[in-house]
């Protein structure tokens, strides 16, 4: 019997477009969306990857992994989430790939979000916000952050596919995350905030026990 999250990921397979490549992000339900594509490998010349994690697990079914730079374009990037807000607003960075998870999701024509219920929340901030900082950086963005009104904790031992510090911040009730998500960004050493607002997800795939739930803003 097939979890929540393999329906989720499952679901996201009938946006693929033939013959093209499509992004896909990092994480324990695109993990199950990888191993399901790899039955569709005939029909994309290859993906973009936001994570070595992802990488290698494409490249173990036979799907070859292309450079963003030599592609362009996308026309589909699948990736989980964190939390997902009504507005399909999303936290990631659980999984320390966030850069390059929004990295892709910028030039994807259309993000689909996959997920289980335990994801959504009215309002994003229950899991605490990832920010990807320059290690020398990490006490200046650290302070910043406090004078937000947020707690960043630093990930320890915890370094990202681009050599950088993960702090993840509690206690922030993020009812406008597009503004913080630009405030935050503007701290002199952040390299990307998880909150995926300014793009968010066009379509979220809600896994369930008895099927999955299409949400769209």
């Amino acid at each position: 019997m097939s979890s929540p999250k393999q329906r989720a990921a499952a679901a996201a397979l009938a946006y693929l477009k033939p013959d093209t490549v499509l992004g896909v992000g990092t994480g324990s339900t695109v993990n199950f969306f990888i191993d399901a594509l790899a039955a569709h490998r005939d029909r994309i010349p290859g993906a973009v990857s936001s994570s070595n994690a992802s990488t290698e697990r494409l490249n173990a079914l036979g799907i070859p992994v292309l450079d963003l730079n030599a592609v362009g374009r996308l026309s589909l990037y699948v990736d989980g989430a964190d939390e997902a807000d009504p507005g399909l607003h999303l936290i990631k960075g659980g999984g320390a790939a966030l850069t390059r998870e929004k990295i892709v999701a910028a030039c994807a024509d259309t993000f689909v979000c996959i997920a289980d219920a335990s994801k959504q929340v009215s309002v994003l901030g229950r899991f605490p916000l990832p920010v990807e900082v320059i290690p020398m950086a990490r006490i200046h963005v650290a302070e910043a952050l406090r004078a937000m009104g947020g707690n960043p904790r630093w990930r320890e031992g915890v370094v990202t596919d681009n050599g950088n510090d993960i702090l993840d911040v509690h206690g922030l009730a993020i009812t406008d995350p597009v503004a913080l998500e630009q405030q935050i960004n503007q701290i002199v050493g952040v390299v990307t905030v998880g909150l995926f607002a300014g793009r968010k997800a066009d379509v979220l795939l809600i896994g369930e026990d008895q099927g999955v739930i299409t949400i769209k803003p």
